[in-house]
């Protein structure tokens, strides 16, 4: 297993605000990793340049041994990317949204065989704008991974989900480590992250408190315990 996502000694300011703070990690292919941390840690940040959003003040960032900030088309083909807010066109179908995004791409999954797995048909004529939140969830799901990337970046998947679709998902998402990509979840569920992690990355103010194989970063309590003792957040705040 390779390194195909690398952050070293990160940093990122906005003003006096430091949002990430000397950040290391790494996230391998063949792999699921999963990024915890509280609201305002500076994980979405992080992600971001990652995905070639934004710019690092200092330290390293590299996908595919590439700085996302200037990559090339052909580097942005590997690369699957699931906004928080799912970024897609309101007028567009989804099943029409995703033959043309499957025609971008030399080798695509076979758009029929992910809205089944998603189960887009049945709401396959309603426009994105009218689609229900967690519809819309599974629609950019799929737009993430229509091109078979070498690494995705899966903000939230499962947000908004009845537990059936959930199960799906997560299969889904185990699927595509197994073929061999890199899949980076960042979220908020712990159950999420214990079904479908290889590794863990738990962020907090800016900084990564604990990163490695989810047993070792549990070390013995609860990935939930953990994360609190980490954080210095109380359960339920």
């Amino acid at each position: 297993m390779s390194a195909a996502v690398e952050v070293r000694d990160l940093r990122r300011s906005f003003g006096q605000v430091r949002a990430v703070d000397g950040a290391t990690w790494s996230a391998e292919s063949g792999c699921v990793t999963a990024v915890l941390g509280p609201n305002g840690a500076g994980k979405t940040t992080m992600i971001e340049i990652l995905e070639g959003l934004g710019r690092a003040d200092s330290g390293t960032a590299r996908v595919l041994g590439v700085d996302p900030w200037d990559a090339s088309a052909d580097h942005r083909a590997r690369v699957g990317v699931m906004l928080q807010d799912g970024g897609l066109p309101t007028r567009s179908k989804p099943l029409a949204l995703l033959g043309h995004l499957a025609s971008l791409y030399a080798a695509p999954s076979r758009v029929e065989e992910l809205a089944r797995r998603l189960d887009l048909t049945s709401f396959a004529g309603t426009i994105v704008r009218r689609l229900s939140g967690g519809q819309r969830q599974r629609v950019a799901l799929a737009a993430a991974l229509v091109g078979r990337p070498d690494v995705a970046f899966l903000d939230e998947p499962t947000a908004g989900l009845d537990p059936h679709a959930r199960l799906e998902v997560w299969d889904l998402v185990r699927s595509e480590a197994d073929r061999g990509a890199a899949v980076v979840v960042t979220t908020h569920s712990f159950e999420e992250a214990e079904r479908l992690a290889d590794r863990i990355v738990i962020v907090g103010k800016g900084q990564v408190v604990a990163s490695g194989p989810l047993a070792e970063v549990a070390a013995g309590s609860s990935l939930e315990e953990r994360y609190f003792s980490l954080t210095g957040r109380q359960a339920g705040r």
